[in-house]
């Protein structure tokens, strides 16, 4: 039972019992259904609703490779050992607290997720923003969930947990929302953070979590066309990244990359940017699932340009990505000649897809 005070408000011992319960929960059921999907593509985990995924290959095809991803779920630390009583000792007492709720098979109820989010508006202690951020996030990758917050108006006290300046608030919540963004109706309300969590993921420590989860938020929203175009000034900081990241994060910033890549209203934008660096990734030293993307992303951009020829614009800089494809046509081919010996087959095959559309 949830205590109340004269008031009627929710203590918060049995809130911070029912964040660590229900992260808990969470995590093991997200775990059992995983086991069940274990064959699937990752970019196709947790999609059980609406597949943004299935209407993007239908409207750009196959071949576009976009991908959508989900936060790893997490456990939530025990809050009883960081929170005090008005004595000055630890008081674990409020983790007897709601300990006994009925949890659906998709995880917590909406009187659980309504009251988490009532726990993350009306707390300014980032502990337990973060272990509420958690809770919510490990929900969120159950479909009918995703409805549930944003009905009951979650999406946007998520979301103003950006400007918390704890860095894992801010972590917890990019994780959130990504989930989140596997919903079509919800990306409609998220595409507002969009410009702000461009600029957080430039301004985060290079290769740190908090910028992988923002790519990971763009990943998802970028899955579509529809909101490429609010990208397209951060397209210098995808190719920063690129250049300067660790493979985690230029395989993170490829996806972002490959998807923008898809849709031939992004063709100009990128291949005007600058990256003569780029040829340097054709090689089959580098790691395959970032050099598998590379291929990709060129594969798409070159494939665009076959079809729009008279529209590409003429003069592009040296360093651009156009000279780097077209420009630099020798070095180009002799990078790719050498990966037809590459090891792996799929990295063949795709080379062949991207001479082909020579």
């Amino acid at each position: 039972m949830f205590l109340r005070n004269s008031r009627g408000f929710l203590m918060r011992g049995g809130l911070v019992g029912l964040v660590v319960v229900g992260a808990g929960v969470c995590y093991y059921v997200y775990r059992a259904t995983s086991r069940k999907r274990k064959n699937e593509g990752p970019e196709e985990a947790g999609l059980k609703g609406e597949s943004i995924r299935k209407e993007h290959e239908q409207r750009l095809g196959s071949t576009s490779w976009g991908e959508a991803q989900m936060a790893i779920p997490e456990q939530a630390p025990v809050l009883g050992q960081n929170i005090f009583s008005s004595t000055g000792q630890k008081d674990s007492s409020h983790l007897q607290q709601g300990m006994n709720f009925p949890v659906s098979p998709d995880g917590l109820e909406v009187h659980h997720i309504q009251s988490l989010i009532y726990l993350l508006e009306s707390v300014e202690d980032p502990l337990i923003q973060e272990q509420a951020l958690i809770t919510l996030s490990n929900s969120a990758a159950f479909s009918v969930n995703q409805d549930i917050i944003r009905n009951l108006g979650g999406l946007s006290v998520i979301g103003s947990m950006l400007s918390v300046p704890a860095t894992n608030v801010k972590e917890k919540a990019l994780n959130a929302l990504n989930n989140l963004s596997m919903n079509i109706k919800n990306q409609e309300e998220l595409k507002r953070y969009i410009t702000k969590i461009c600029e957080e993921t430039s301004s985060s420590p290079l290769n740190s979590e908090l910028q992988l989860a923002g790519l990971r938020f763009l990943t998802n929203m970028s899955l579509t066309n529809y909101y490429h175009h609010m990208m397209t000034s951060s397209i210098p900081c995808f190719l920063h990244l690129l250049l300067d990241g660790d493979e985690r994060t230029q395989t993170q910033v490829l996806k972002v990359l490959v998807n923008l890549s898809a849709n031939p209203a992004m063709t100009e934008h990128l291949l005007s940017a600058q990256a003569p660096f780029l040829l340097s990734l054709f090689d089959s030293c580098i790691n395959k699932e970032v050099l598998l993307r590379v291929l990709v992303f060129a594969t798409n951009l070159t494939q665009h340009m076959k079809k729009e020829e008279s529209a590409i614009a003429s003069h592009h800089s040296e360093d651009s990505i156009f000279s780097m494809l077209r420009g630099n046509s020798t070095q180009c081919a002799e990078k790719l000649a050498s990966l037809f010996h590459h090891h792996d087959t799929e990295v063949k095959e795709q080379v062949a897809k991207l001479v082909m559309q020579w």
